[in-house]
């Protein structure tokens, strides 16, 4: 494809045009539009963006990628009850996809739904436990709980995975803060 490895590039425009054309050719071209809703949403055009994944909705109503990456504008945008729907879609169609379990965690959090949020990431990293966002998102949602412990387990482990997290290693020192771990704080 094409406007594949012309996005793979940097020929974000050159791959936006030949996806358009894909779409002229055939316009129930699902991919296309999804696509072409990635490159214009990585151009800063994000309402283009969401028109491209509704109509791949529309023509593949599952297509679980389109509702995803939907979903992910959507709460970029400050829409996050749609972009939990969303989210909840994806998953009905895919329920074995980690980074939509996370997302979706942080659309709950967001909401107020720190609970359900939590259940979320533990899913992710039930199916990807190398998940370093979902284990920091996680231990995030736990320390809101009051569950200090927890979050440093948390921090700890997505640290594990990815030692150059610095947002991991910042939430742990103000974990251990939290705790009245000074030294930790600083280590």
């Amino acid at each position: 494809n094409r406007g594949v490895a012309k996005d793979d590039m940097g020929d974000t425009s050159g791959a936006i045009a030949d996806w358009t054309g894909a779409i002229d050719i055939n316009p129930n071209f699902a991919d296309a539009y999804n696509n072409r809703g990635v490159a214009k949403d990585d151009m800063g055009d994000t309402s283009g963006a969401i028109a491209d994944w509704t109509k791949a909705i529309d023509i593949n109503p599952n297509f679980a990628a389109a509702y995803y990456n939907r979903g992910a504008a959507k709460i970029n945008m400050g829409d996050t009850s749609s972009a939990l729907a969303d989210y909840t879609k994806a998953i009905e169609i895919d329920p074995n996809d980690a980074a939509t379990y996370n997302n979706r965690g942080v659309a709950k959090d967001d909401m107020g739904d720190t609970s359900g949020a939590i259940a979320d990431y533990t899913k992710a990293i039930e199916i990807n436990p190398n998940d370093a966002d979902a284990y920091n998102n996680r231990g995030n949602a736990k320390r809101k709980m009051g569950d200090i412990s927890g979050a440093l387990t948390d921090y700890t482990k997505a640290i594990e995975i990815d030692p150059n997290f610095a947002d991991a290693y910042t939430n742990r020192g103000g974990a251990n803060y939290d705790m009245g771990d000074t030294s930790g704080a600083i280590a």
